[in-house]
């Protein structure tokens, strides 16, 4: 009988995938084999404490650095979402998200102001379609490709491979946005970017439009010839489930994610005065460190994240499987000489349901200088909070035929919208307002309106 190690190894080299990235897999197999879940406890970590983590504000003094570093810079985009949560079959990146221009049009312009190279780290799922888009709107500099590699899903029941002809994409999971440091070097990206001349990566999600090329961090960065630095921002009741920025008792730099933590220390995990700051998965890396790292050792194992999943997640009685990943921000407790220097929230403005679209849309932000995406500077208050139904508005095609028109949300403080409701052009919504349709039937609401209240249509 062949061992399950040696099953994975087969399928995954019939697969194609390099053996850089098999190896990675079976480091974390025998982990998962050997009762390892990943998690990190109370017991190893400790909080920061603010005074040891830089705030950018104060760091005005490295633009010219940065500057002058930008050409030897990538934006690395990780582009291999498929925006499944608001109902897409692909790349988020390509739905309008604001004045008609998609997330990647606006990229591809951020890093043409910048004069910076731009890659994008696709998935198989995402990739065709990224690089016809990019194809038809012919940018000045054409971006570089790269795609994230795959891990095979774990039966929990006898640890071996799933097995699923008539779906075969079932069989398998992205490994994370950890393993864009696996796909960079073995695909030889990352040797082309350092022969070109290119030292320093930018790396962040595409679906966060206040994530730019900025040359005071990257001065900062480059002056200090840090190895990997991590933007966090300041955790409020909004962030309490994403991962937070720790430290070892050795004192190095670590990031926990909540698939990380004892399901019983989960209230200290959201303990948003306890661990301060979230990783904004906006990272900064030394692309020779990276390569030397390689190079030396010839694998990074960073520290495993183990999912519970079903082989089919549309099917919650389908077999259960374990789901392998890795997060890229783990990579700071990796990296000799890495750090972290905290960012106001204006560059974490992520798209993950249709209400964040919304609000993007809206009037609430505008495509700024060098199509940065900032709040409206007429907003008095923090963008509004948004809660739509989701049986009208959390798919995508569901969102979109119901608000052809944003509305105007400059000054609203909430937004709570149950049953289904379409709206027309030029409705102005202020202050806290619920609009609740109680019947079957769907009701509009007019062009012009101004609504300032709890209003049952």
């Amino acid at each position: 009988m062949i061992k399950p190690l040696n099953v994975f190894v087969l399928k995954m080299e019939k697969a194609g995938l390099p053996s850089l990235v098999i190896d990675t897999f079976c480091h974390y197999y025998q982990q998962v084999a050997a009762g390892d879940t990943g998690l990190l406890s109370e017991n190893d970590i400790r909080p920061v404490s603010p005074e040891n983590i830089p705030d950018a504000a104060g760091l005005q003094a490295y633009s010219d650095a940065g500057h002058a570093a930008m050409k030897k810079t990538v934006a690395i985009v990780l582009n291999g979402g498929l925006g499944t949560s608001m109902g897409l079959t692909r790349a988020k990146s390509l739905i309008p998200v604001k004045e008609g221009k998609s997330f990647l049009e606006i990229k591809l312009k951020q890093a043409e102001h910048c004069g910076a190279q731009l890659a994008f780290m696709n998935s198989y799922n995402t990739h065709q379609d990224t690089v016809s888009a990019v194809s038809a709107l012919s940018p000045a500099l054409e971006p570089l490709y790269f795609i994230q590699n795959k891990f095979p899903k774990v039966l929990v029941s006898n640890l071996q491979p799933v097995q699923c002809p008539a779906n075969p994409e079932l069989e398998w999971n992205p490994p994370g946005h950890g393993d864009i440091y696996a796909a960079l070097y073995s695909s030889g990206l990352l040797k082309k970017l350092l022969d070109s001349g290119i030292e320093y990566g930018f790396i962040a999600n595409s679906d966060n439009l206040g994530a730019t090329l900025d040359e005071t961090l990257l001065g900062f960065f480059a002056a200090h010839d840090h190895s990997f630095m991590m933007e966090v921002a300041e955790r409020t009741p909004a962030d309490v489930k994403g991962g937070h920025l720790a430290r070892y008792k050795n004192g190095s730099l670590v990031l926990r994610e909540i698939a990380q933590c004892p399901k019983n220390e989960i209230a200290a995990f959201q303990d948003i005065q306890r661990y301060r700051y979230f990783n904004t998965n906006n990272l900064w890396i030394n692309l020779k460190y990276l390569k030397a790292l390689f190079d030396t050792k010839g694998s990074l194992f960073l520290p495993m994240i183990v999912n519970p999943k079903t082989v089919n997640p549309r099917k919650k009685d389908s077999p259960k499987v374990y789901q392998i990943e890795t997060a890229m921000g783990a990579a700071i407790s990796m990296f000799q000489g890495s750090t972290a220097v905290r960012v106001s929230r204006s560059r974490f403005l992520p798209v993950k349901k249709c209400r964040d679209l919304l609000a993007i849309r809206s009037d609430c932000y505008l495509l700024a200088e060098k199509s940065r995406l900032i709040i409206n500077p007429k907003r008095k208050t923090p963008p509004p909070k948004i809660t739509l139904d989701p049986v009208y508005f959390g798919h995508i095609d569901d969102f979109n035929h119901r608000f052809q028109w944003p509305p105007s949300l400059i000054d609203c403080v909430s937004l709570k919208i149950e049953g289904n409701v379409f709206f027309q052009q030029n409705v102005t919504i202020t202050g806290q307002v619920k609009i609740t349709n109680p019947g079957d039937s769907p009701v509009t609401i007019p062009s012009g309106s101004r609504i300032h209240q709890d209003l049952v249509v």
